[in-house]
Formats: structure tokens, C-alpha cells, sequence
């Protein structure tokens, strides 16, 4: 068996007496590509920052990229690691331009003069901003960008280490539909990219699924509700049981929708 990107045993997060995450085991292999689905509270951005090496478990363990957290320098181990989350768009000033705020990404800093950069790192934030269609918005203030454009600037700056795994919070959350299906787009044409390493977007939303991604992980009360291929993992059943409603999933073309079963 391969050697797992991402590998988390038994782990646990709690905080005082309630728990986040109870004994979760999940297991991201190269060539995968996840989506984390789960009503409110039920522990998906804590699974990402767990995985993203921002948090320590309260029990278990969590391996990315062949090191176990714990037994390695982590302020390494975070630059071979694509990290997006909200927490970073609302860390960020305003004024910094967003070719910056994707260069920035290769010492994890957030201003350009905290450390020293060339012109190839330069051209690379410029390359992966025109990668994900904001190339026209490299010299613009990161804080006069639409909410689509921030977040496609933020999934550049998770490739600019070429990073080992994509971890993404909740990209798709605040946009308008026209945003959502743009980013939707682009996360589509990353996985279909053979270099693009395994990718796992949280989300709340069926809908928000991209085409290309292969597998699903559904959390309820912070304990594993549903794990393994998407097209195994996402039926009625399990997303009805995970949200505690009655819900009837379609799709076409690779994309998903859910709608309450009539009458329940």
C-alpha cells in the first residue's frame, strides 16, 4: 500500500467538555481528491485545521506527507501544505496587491517585506494568479477584489510552494452564484491537472462539489458519519442521515444537487 498523503488515526479534538472531534480515522492517497460535507458545527474546519497542522489532536495522530505531527518542525512541514480558510482573507491588509498576497505564501508571511524575494517568484505569483483567471488583478488591492476574486487569489497562494495537498475552508462560502460557479470551474480544471496534488474542500453544499473529485468524508457531531468514494459515500441515505433530514440527491454532467423529499 502506497504511503498516504494525508493520515489521521483515532484523532480527537476537544476543548474543555466538548468535544470537536471524536476518533476520526481518514486517509487522503495521491490521485484523490475529497469534498467534506456536514451540516454546521460538526467539526469540518476543525478536521482541515488538524490537517493543515494548526492544531494539535487531543488523542491520535495525524501524519501529512510522510511526517507525524509531533515528531517534525511543523513551521516547516505548513509550506508543502496549501492552506485556505477565511481566517487568512480577514488576516490580510487590504492595501497589499494580490500578485503579494500569492508571493507571500512561499515564506507563509503576510507583507511582502518581511522577507527577500526574486524575480522568478515575482513571475511564479503572476503565473498562478493567471492560472486560476485574476492575472488582470495582480496589481489590484487585495481589499478592492470581489469575494470571487479573493478567494481564487487565496487558492493561488496555496499553489506558490507546490504544495504536497490543497486544503481549502469553505471557498465557495459569501459567494454569489456567478462567483460560486467560477471557482467551482476552477477547482474543476485543477483536478483535471495531472500535477495537481490530492485536494480536500470543505463545504456545506452538495452543489458546490467540482467535477474530478473522487471521494467524500461526512462528519455529524464531529464523528465519521460517511467515508470513501463519492459516488459510494453520497447517496440518500447518508446525507439524509447526516443532516437529519429526508433528502433525494440527483446528478448530471459531475455535478450534484439535493432537494427535501416531497411531503416529508
Amino acid at each position: 500500500m502506497n504511503e498516504p498523503v494525508l493520515c489521521l488515526e483515532g484523532a480527537s479534538v476537544r476543548r474543555g467538555d466538548t468535544v470537536l472531534l471524536d476518533q476520526v480515522d481518514w486517509r487522503v492517497e495521491s490521485g484523490q481528491n475529497w469534498v467534506v460535507l456536514g451540516p454546521n458545527g460538526s467539526g469540518k474546519s476543525t478536521l482541515l485545521r488538524l490537517a493543515a497542522l494548526r492544531l494539535h489532536p487531543s488523542e491520535g495522530s495525524v501524519s501529512v506527507l510522510g511526517e507525524t505531527l509531533g515528531r517534525t518542525d511543523t513551521r516547516v512541514l505548513r509550506r508543502r501544505i496549501g492552506y485556505a480558510a477565511s481566517a487568512l482573507a480577514d488576516s490580510l491588509r487590504p492595501g497589499i496587491d494580490a500578485a503579494d498576497v500569492v508571493m507571500t505564501a512561499r515564506f507563509g508571511a503576510l507583507e511582502p517585506w518581511w522577507h527577500d524575494y526574486d524575480d522568478a517568484d515575482r513571475q511564479k505569483a503572476r503565473e498562478l494568479l493567471t492560472q486560476v483567471g485574476c492575472g488582470d488583478r495582480a496589481d489590484h488591492a487585495f481589499g478592492t477584489l470581489s469575494s470571487g476574486e479573493r478567494q481564487r487569489v487565496l487558492l493561488a497562494r496555496t499553489l506558490m510552494t507546490d504544495p504536497g495537498i490543497l486544503l481549502l475552508d469553505e471557498p465557495t462560502a459569501a459567494l454569489d452564484l456567478g462567483g460560486r460557479e467560477d471557482l467551482v470551474g476552477t477547482l474543476a480544471d485543477l483536478a483535471a491537472e495531472p500535477d495537481t496534488p490530492p485536494m480536500a474542500l470543505v463545504t456545506h453544499h452538495v452543489e458546490e462539489i467540482p467535477p474530478g473529485f473522487t471521494h467524500c468524508l461526512m462528519l455529524a457531531d464531529g464523528r465519521v458519519a460517511a467515508v470513501g468514494p463519492l459516488d459510494e459515500v453520497l447517496t440518500d441515505e447518508a446525507l439524509s442521515d447526516c443532516y437529519g433530514l429526508d433528502l433525494r440527491l440527483d446528478t448530471a454532467a459531475g455535478r450534484w444537487t439535493v432537494r427535501v423529499a416531497p411531503g416529508s
